[in-house]
């Protein structure tokens, strides 16, 4: 069954922000989302596009304003030869099954439909389809994606699973797996797991796995960041719990702030320039020794699109993971946009984090 998610409303299109919460919030609740697709309110299309995805099975949310809720309940009702009914203040089709809170749920055929009204800058009122698709998500590191296949593929057919790939960064896979009709999700993650021992993690987020693992060891992670720019931290603290294990991070671009709040060496700087091997591991370190951390991360390159040399292209960019027993610095060159190339960052310090100390998040 395919899950679709709409936008219908000029409002919703522009606030960004708002757009984002609304995403989370869905893909909180939905397995997956087959498909996105955004409609003005004078879109014409709108009805020939509702027509055509309840010709089959779907669950389909629509997220509405205030100007298009009434709009959408209209379509709904002519689509699925239904007449609109006044509850509780609001113009929605007869059949609607569920109404709470500014959402209702409509069943046609073997589709659900979930309208919601969102206001910005407001909660998102409930999401009403219940989402029983079974699936699952794990992490393999340190494994490229053609091995990954060979060991993988064999044992899904055993248990009668599909599994879907994802290469997130270099040694990073992040596997999909969902269950045919007889399939077994749970013993299918154990095999994998006792397969390729030290190498999965089956966790669907990977920060809120890093955090609770953190926690309950009471350790501590701290990060001196310059071209990702608080990415690294921002992926962290977008999660609940992350102040349990989260010291902060320090944001240093200028080499005046590498030097004065993270103690890195002025010969470093001028020798070998800010984005270098020498400089990343200095900043590390420097993490490390303000915080009091057990673990430290740092960050130092070229996002771009300017800045770039024949040595050191747009791209180049130096992470160092340390521990208190251990550190490991090493250079990458990422393609695309700035953005891009920020995000790569951010995934393969964190990669680099969980190879820093195997024992405790791969047992």
């Amino acid at each position: 069954m395919k899950r679709d998610v709409i936008f219908v409303g000029n409002r919703l299109i522009l606030n960004e922000a708002y757009e984002r919460y609304i995403l989370r919030s869905i893909k909180n609740s939905l397995a997956s989302i087959d498909s996105i697709n955004y409609f003005e309110e004078s879109d014409k299309d709108l009805f020939l596009h509702l027509e055509g995805l309840l010709k089959n099975e779907s669950k389909l949310i629509i997220i509405t304003t205030k100007n298009t809720f009434t709009i959408v309940g209209k379509l709904l009702s002519t689509v699925t030869a239904d007449n609109q009914v006044l509850k509780d203040q609001m113009l929605i089709p007869s059949r609607a099954s569920i109404l709470e809170n500014g959402s209702y749920l409509l069943n046609h055929n073997n589709s659900e439909i979930n309208v919601i009204l969102a206001s910005e800058g407001k909660t998102l009122p409930p999401i009403l389809i219940d989402d029983e698709s079974r699936q699952a998500t794990i992490h393999l590191f340190n494994e490229e994606l053609l091995s990954a296949q060979t060991l993988l593929e064999p044992l899904a057919q055993n248990f009668d699973v599909k599994l879907e790939f994802s290469e997130l960064v270099e040694g990073w896979l992040k596997i999909r797996i969902h269950t045919r009709r007889h399939g077994n999700l749970s013993q299918f993650i154990a095999s994998a797991r006792g397969l390729m021992h030290h190498k999965v993690i089956a966790a669907t987020n990977i920060a809120a796995f890093i955090i609770e693992r953190l926690a309950n060891q009471h350790k501590k992670l701290s990060f001196a960041e310059s071209c990702s720019g608080g990415s690294l931290a921002h992926f962290f603290t977008s999660q609940s719990g992350a102040s349990n294990i989260f010291e902060g991070s320090l944001i240093t671009y200028s080499n005046t702030l590498k030097a004065n709040w993270l103690a890195v060496d002025d010969h470093a700087l001028e020798a070998h320039g800010a984005v270098s091997a020498e400089v990343v591991l200095e900043m590390s370190e420097g993490a490390m020794n303000v915080s009091f951390a057990d673990y430290a991360l740092s960050i130092s390159g070229i996002a771009g699109p300017s800045g770039g040399t024949e040595s050191k292209p747009v791209g180049t960019v130096y992470i160092s993971a340390r521990s208190k027993i251990s550190v490991h610095t090493e250079r990458f060159h990422f393609e695309g946009d700035r953005n891009y190339i920020q995000e790569q960052s951010v995934l393969m310090a964190v990669r680099m984090l969980l190879n820093i100390d195997r024992d405790l998040f791969f047992s």
